[in-house]
């Protein structure tokens, strides 16, 4: 039977079929050391250490923020299970490929308190989906995941009663004439024993809105199962959108006893579907019946999101009853108004009714998609302010927003509060801000990046309302880019005449440079090379020049959209002009995301240069040199 649900306002979003691919990728644990570097050599590895609820951060109404740097979600799929064994039920969310963050349980089953252990749980590879699933049907929950590209891996948990140990079992689960199993990695599918019979059954959807199933019906020597296929219309199900005719798209499924009643109800995400349809089970244990209309969900008050959103069930406040956490992905419906309100919890009450109780289950700075992060002393009281930039605003299809963090606490002891966005900047997407002081006048003006090819100067002209000051515009075009677009502009005196030059990144990957022929107090920058030196990072270079050696000049720290930060020493001058010599040498910062937008700065005063890190997700990701590091 086709199941068709009320067409929404499709607009432009991801395709239905691209990959789930995402930002926040940090270190596996709170502290890392580099291995010895390879190739050119660098710096001595500094030991860096991951920050992420040392700084405090308040939000625009006062509140504390729970989970400051964690890095923002944009993508994020949501499991529950007790991985430590203490029997409450710990949080794992997916954000981007390969890798699942894990979040201890630390408040209890009654009152869940998450809190950030990895980014990158028992270093498991995932692909582009992964499943808790009692596989073996032995009362604890195994791993299934994506065996790239598009058939399951499976992980058998060893561990029993006590904490999960996670072997990998098979790299491609098989059917009984040894075929591999394919799952389509846009499709999250789901495992359960859905008729009671004592084997697994697995039911994967499919881009037609279909379910195929598959039982487990022998084992191999290992004792790995190997499945029969049961039918390709499973319960005859086939969800469908009425947008512009019918549509299929990326879904994903939950199964669980939502209703008490002995059996396992179906709730489904898709692409092309704002909410979450919830298909009850009005058969038995022993004999499943999922034939009638699928319902929006919660029931009373169903949720409205931008499409394809992934649930996962469990009892997260101990009461006896099943509760929904639910991640959005993006879908039909402008995923850009979810970069922020992204992962849901509904509560189920005593008469087995759904409330949503929050948005945001792990809420973190966030400023919605690509952020970019600067510093400097906007208040001119001695300590660093923190503003963040993004693509483009959740609430807005029209320009992108510069956010102000004052930091209220000292140097050495930063803490941050949510200042609002700052006022008069162009419509432009891909804000990029830099800041140095270019009129000589002791205060840091703003130098803003954006996805044309221009870089607008801004001077600093004293205190404004509250932590701002009043920004005049000197000139839209201080810089213009020969071609291109997306400029991302640093500023530093690259030439030692005592005035800031300008390096601009670029969406190419090269960098522009911009000598300042003018002076420390009315700059005038003029192009050098738009491919300085050659350098080239692949997609969207963002410098960062610092002294990352300690040799007294600067050096360049690359942002990449695909191999994270790359780093070049200055070996000295390289002409009469007085350039730099820029040498890439190996890596010897923490492992970081692939999409990485730096910026190094003393947060906690302690005479050394902090990592602070904006990336695709919209949030921030901190590494501070770690004591003894150097």
């Amino acid at each position: 039977m086709t199941r068709r649900h009320p067409p929404g306002a499709l607009a432009s979003g991801r395709l239905a079929h691209a990959l789930l691919v995402g930002p926040l990728a940090g270190l596996a644990t709170a502290c890392f050391v580099p291995s010895s570097p390879s190739g050119a050599p660098g710096p001595a590895s500094p030991r860096w250490e991951r920050v992420v609820y040392d700084i405090q951060v308040v939000d625009s109404s006062g509140r504390q923020i729970a989970h400051p740097f964690l890095g923002g979600l944009n993508l994020p799929r949501p499991q529950l299970a007790d991985a430590d064994g203490d029997g409450d039920l710990d949080l794992f969310v997916q954000e981007v490929s390969d890798q699942i963050m894990y979040f201890e349980n630390a408040g209890g089953a009654a009152n869940p308190e998450y809190r950030w252990v990895s980014d990158a749980f028992e270093g498991l590879s995932v692909g582009e989906w992964y499943r808790f699933a009692d596989v073996d049907l032995d009362g604890d929950l195994d791993l299934l995941a994506e065996e790239p590209f598009s058939h399951i891996r499976y992980y058998r948990n060893d561990g029993g009663t006590g904490p999960a140990s996670y072997v990998l079992a098979a790299d491609t689960l098989v059917d009984v004439a040894g075929k591999p199993i394919f799952s389509d990695r846009q499709n999250i599918p789901n495992a359960a024993d859905i008729d009671c019979d004592g084997q697994l059954d697995l039911l994967i959807g499919r881009l037609t809105g279909t379910i195929t199933r598959y039982e487990a019906e022998s084992a191999d020597e290992d004792g790995i199962p190997r499945f029969r296929h049961v039918t390709d219309s499973f319960e005859e199900i086939e969800i469908v959108a009425a947008i512009q005719g019918s549509r299929h798209g990326a879904n994903t499924m939950a199964l669980g006893d939502v209703d008490q009643d002995g059996d396992h109800d179906l709730f489904w995400g898709d692409f092309f579907e704002a909410g979450l349809l919830y298909i009850e089970n009005t058969g038995t244990c022993a004999r499943p019946v999922l034939r009638g209309a699928p319902r929006p969900f919660p029931l009373r008050a169903p949720v409205a999101t931008s499409g394809y959103n992934a649930p996962a069930l469990g009892d997260t406040d101990g009461d006896g009853d099943v509760d929904l956490v639910m991640g959005v992905l993006g879908g039909a419906f402008n995923p850009n108004r979810t970069t922020v309100d992204n992962l849901y919890h509904f509560e189920q009450d005593g008469d087995g009714g759904f409330a949503a109780t929050t948005t945001r289950l792990l809420p973190a700075l966030d400023v919605g998609s690509e952020s970019l992060p600067a510093l400097s002393d906007l208040d001119g009281d001695g300590d660093l302010d923190l503003l963040v930039s993004n693509k483009i605003e959740s609430s807005s299809t029209r320009t992108a927003g510069l956010y102000a963090f004052e930091n209220t606490g000292a140097p050495d002891a930063p803490s941050f509060a949510a200042r609002g966005v700052v006022p008069g900047l162009p419509e432009a997407y891909h804000y990029a801000p830099a800041f140095g002081d270019l009129d000589g006048d002791g205060d840091d003006d703003l130098l803003l990046g954006q996805w044309r090819d221009q870089v607008a100067y801004y001077r600093n002209d004293g205190p404004g309302p509250g932590l701002l000051p009043r920004w005049t515009l000197v000139d839209s075009a201080a810089a213009v880019l020969t071609r291109g677009r997306n400029t991302t502009p640093a500023l530093g005196d690259l030439d030692g005449d005592g005035d800031l030059d300008l390096l601009v990144g670029e969406a190419s990957g090269v960098f522009n440079y911009y000598r300042n022929e003018g002076s420390p107090s009315a700059p005038e920058f003029q192009l050098v090379s738009d491919r300085f030196q050659e350098i080239d990072v692949g997609r969207r270079s963002v410098p960062a020049l610092v002294d990352l050696d300690g040799d007294g000049d600067l050096d360049l720290a690359a942002g990449t959209e695909t191999s994270g930060l790359r780093f070049f020493l200055n070996e000295g001058v390289a002409t009469a002009s007085g350039e730099p010599a820029f040498v890439e040498t190996a890596p010897f910062g923490p492992e970081v995301p692939a999409f990485a937008t730096p910026a190094f700065a003393d947060i906690d005063g302690d005479g050394d240069r902090d990592l602070v890190l904006g990336g695709t997700g919209g949030g921030l990701v901190i590494y501070r040199r770690a004591e003894g590091g150097t």
